[in-house]
């Protein structure tokens, strides 16, 4: 209806309107309502969620030995004891891989076998996973090469700067229930009153690797940095996510953060923090298009912030090709143009698209939380091996920045 009551051009007058603000409100409120009574019959609000155990071969492969070693350890009496099923195999919690690398890295060949980490004099790596486009694979390369590198030694801060907190739900955090007096990175960043960044961090279920919750809280950076810049109390803003990761720089060896899928002043202080830098990219023309467009303004904003002092030199800066299938031919096309164009700055191994990565989601959990007997074996191989060989090149990307080959 227009001011004089009316009713608005092309729209028959009996027809009933609807108040757009309401009806988002209420199909908001329900499907939070809904979630949540889907997250507690998954995870009663008793139960904290946890890790799987890994049979004695997963073990051997994380570790880097002989499951022949493992098992010579379990008779010697070294190390934690594993759980013995019916038939008498070894399962290996994931604290028991924690023990492991201790027990073994002080017998190591060479420091580092063992516990892969920083040595005095390297520097904490900040690694930005982005991409201007929503279903790029973002968050899934997020969660998963963050809980790679825990399970493989490294100790992990995960950072959810994507106000939608999926990698956040992943990790059995509901941002709308158990987030409501803050906890995201934005305590630590705003302007006012910020707190210690350590505030924030909370453990997860696997050790070694530790959680910044993200929810909509997140975008207030948004709106509070031109309000702060037009009143001068801004000072450099894209330093501010830096500057909060500084006071717990000797926790972690890595820390990963996802990213919201926008160039936005928390995008372009996550950009200022990060050392290495991944862009996923769908391999399809529309996302390609998109992506075009995503790198001019990226690079237009890292002038500006430059430009203010920022130093905007990166360690590396890769593309990942994600949900990629092989057998598509108009694909293979689009990677084969990306791989000529960019050379190495694409990884080599893929992510692929797989139903049990999609399938582990529908339950909030990553493809290393799921039994592997919870999928059709091949599936699941084919799935484990991509991102494994995913997030190996990356974890040699970071040991490489530390001088190691």
């Amino acid at each position: 209806m227009n001011d004089q009551g009316t009713p608005k051009p092309g729209r028959n007058a009996p027809y009933e309107q609807e108040d757009l603000n309401a009806v988002i409100r209420q199909h908001s409120e329900h499907l939070a309502a809904q979630l949540h009574a889907q997250g507690a019959s998954l995870f009663p609000p008793d139960a904290s969620k946890q890790m799987r155990k890994f049979t004695s071969g997963e073990a051997a492969q994380l570790l880097g030995v002989n499951d022949s070693y493992l098992r010579k350890l379990h008779l010697d009496g070294k190390g934690p004891s594993p759980e013995l099923s019916p038939g008498n195999r070894r399962h290996y919690s994931v604290q028991n891989l924690s023990d492991l690398r201790q027990l073994l890295e002080k017998t190591a060949r060479k420091p580092g076998d063992y516990l892969p980490g920083r040595r005095p004099g390297d520097a904490l790596q900040i690694i930005g996973v982005m991409n201007f486009k929503g279903g790029s694979g973002k968050t899934t390369t997020s969660a998963h090469l963050a809980q790679r590198l825990a399970l493989t030694g490294y100790r992990v801060l995960a950072i959810d700067l994507d106000p939608q907190a999926s990698m956040t739900a992943l990790h059995g955090v509901q941002p709308e229930y158990d987030l409501k007096d803050g906890g995201t990175l934005y305590d630590a960043i705003r302007y006012d009153d910020p707190s210690p960044i350590a505030d924030s961090i909370r453990p997860t279920y696997i050790p070694g690797l530790d959680l910044i919750p993200g929810n909509l809280e997140l975008m207030e950076f948004e709106h509070d940095t031109p309000r702060a810049l037009a009143q001068g109390n801004a000072g450099l803003f894209f330093f501010r996510v830096r500057d909060a990761l500084a006071q717990v720089d000797d926790r972690y060896d890595v820390v990963v953060i996802d990213c919201p899928p926008q160039l936005g002043f928390l995008t372009m202080s996550a950009l200022s923090a990060a050392t290495g830098v991944l862009v996923t990219i769908h391999p399809e023309m529309l996302d390609v298009m998109s992506m075009s467009q995503f790198l001019r303004m990226t690079a237009d904003l890292m002038d500006v912030i430059a430009e203010s002092g920022a130093d905007m030199s990166h360690d590396w800066m890769r593309y990942l090709l994600t949900r990629y299938e092989p057998t598509d031919a108009p694909q293979n096309r689009i990677v084969a143009f990306l791989r000529t164009m960019y050379g190495d700055k694409v990884l080599n191994a893929p992510m692929l698209k797989s139903t049990a990565i999609s399938d582990a989601g529908l339950t909030k959990q990553t493809l290393y939380e799921v039994e592997r007997s919870a999928f059709t074996r091949s599936t699941y191989d084919r799935a484990i091996e991509s991102l494994n060989a995913v997030n190996d090149e990356i974890a040699h990307l970071i040991q490489k920045t530390w001088g190691r080959s």
